[in-house]
């Protein structure tokens, strides 16, 4: 058995990052208390709910082991959650310990014993089962600096990696705000009134979807020839200066369309998917404004990439973001799912990588009509993009914006296009 200090110092890297005002169940197998599955909720604020959420998390965590994964042996319980104004770590402890008690309750009666119940706050924990003061001291046992034990030197070990807080994963995906929501909202409306007669002209469906993939490749090409260094902000403002907000515009809204966003998808693996995660997580931020709920396919993309690169804390926080604006989004929901089953993401790459040969095919043996196309128009194949001359304007600024004159009135439309599969 795990002393709680170990298990305190494991939460991070267990979940990839640093969970903020959650509920984490982890389950264990077998004698030596291997680390198994998990489950992650936000802590209600109403205390009501308490009583269903503990049924719901424990029914989830052991009813996962079914499906040919083997049944938990026991579960850890962790609670964390920051003082609020006025309060200090204990004072967390003692309002959550009905919580905890809930949840063990509810553990028991699906006969899966939780050997440990953490409060983890402040930077320091707290034990809801260990009556030892000399290893669990009521006023709680500081926290070990990230990379200073053995915990921390066995994952990197592994190759597993802390990426920050909850909340830090999060703002990398948050639409803008101020000024540049402005200006960036105009560019949407301009491109949504520009869309619907676009649309109208015979195989208007068709041009609008190649016009976005086309734009799409031209950004991944882009983004891949300008790589950006230093902190997470640092990257994200530079990717931002990278695109301009009438190019984000016309891929927000391209992208709304379930044939377009699936293409893109094609975009996972290979040279060319860190700079489409990029680019997927550079959209989420420009959907400003009334446009937020744009913001689920990029993210859903940003999901399937993080994903496909073994990258499953990212993917579930990208995922989780785009359910919290979309809970019907289809392909958002059965990501989610095949993330927490532990699904392997191959046989989707390589249906992928199959639609993208088919429809490489089906272009060539299409009859050309009109002028005839230059290679460098042609869509290239994921990882091979064509190249594409960066906006003007200095690294590290949000670029030349479209102006607009006129009203909002075709914001209407762009959302029209929108799909939830």
């Amino acid at each position: 058995m795990r002393s709680p200090a170990e298990l305190a110092d494991a939460l991070p890297y267990l979940m990839g990052f640093y969970p903020d005002d959650s509920v984490v169940l982890v389950a264990l197998h077998g004698e030596r208390g291997r680390f198994g599955g998990r489950v992650r909720l936000g802590i209600p604020a109403d205390r009501t709910q308490w009583s269903d959420v503990a049924d719901q998390l424990a029914e989830c965590l052991v009813s996962a082991g079914q499906d040919g994964s083997p049944r938990p042996t026991a579960i850890i319980v962790y609670l964390c959650q920051e003082p609020a104004e006025g309060e200090n770590g204990r004072d967390v402890r003692d309002r959550l310990q009905p919580f905890a008690q809930r949840l063990r309750t509810a553990c028991g009666a699906l006969d899966v014993p939780v050997l440990e119940a953490l409060c983890l706050s402040n930077g320091r924990f707290w034990s809801y089962c260990c009556p030892d003061f000399r290893c669990c001291p009521a006023d709680g046992t500081p926290m070990v600096m990230p990379g200073t034990s053995v915990m921390a030197a066995a994952a990197a070990y592994a190759g597993m990696q802390v990426r920050g807080s909850l909340k830090d994963m999060e703002a990398r995906l948050r639409p803008r705000t101020g000024q540049r929501a402005v200006e960036q909202e105009k560019a949407l409306d301009a491109a949504a009134r520009a869309l619907v007669p676009r649309m109208l002209r015979p195989d208007g469906a068709a041009v609008v979807r190649k016009d976005t993939l086309d734009l799409a490749a031209a950004m991944i090409h882009r983004f891949r020839q300008d790589t950006p260094t230093g902190s997470n902000r640092a990257r994200d403002a530079c990717d931002d200066a990278l695109i301009t907000n009438a190019e984000a515009a016309g891929l927000i809204l391209g992208l709304q369309d379930r044939v377009t966003r699936d293409r893109a998808a094609e975009w996972m693996d290979g040279t060319a998917a860190a700079p489409a995660l990029r680019l997927w997580r550079a959209l989420a931020r420009r959907c400003a404004g009334s446009y937020a709920e744009h913001a689920t396919a990029p993210l859903t993309l940003a999901g399937w990439v993080s994903w496909s690169t073994e990258d499953g804390p990212s993917a579930r926080v990208a995922l989780g973001c785009a359910l919290s604006l979309d809970p019907d989004y289809t392909f958002a929901q059965l990501l989610h799912r095949a993330i927490n089953e532990g699904l392997d993401p191959e046989p989707l790459r390589r249906c992928l990588r199959e639609q993208h040969q088919e429809a490489t095919s089906a272009a060539a043996c299409a009859p050309s009509s009109g002028a005839k196309r230059s290679p460098s128009a042609k869509r290239p194949a994921p990882g091979r993009t064509a190249p594409a001359g960066r906006p003007r304007g200095p690294r590290g600024g949000t670029g030349p914006g479209a102006r607009t004159t006129g009203g909002r009135g075709g914001r209407r439309s762009g959302h029209a296009d929108r799909s939830r599969r």
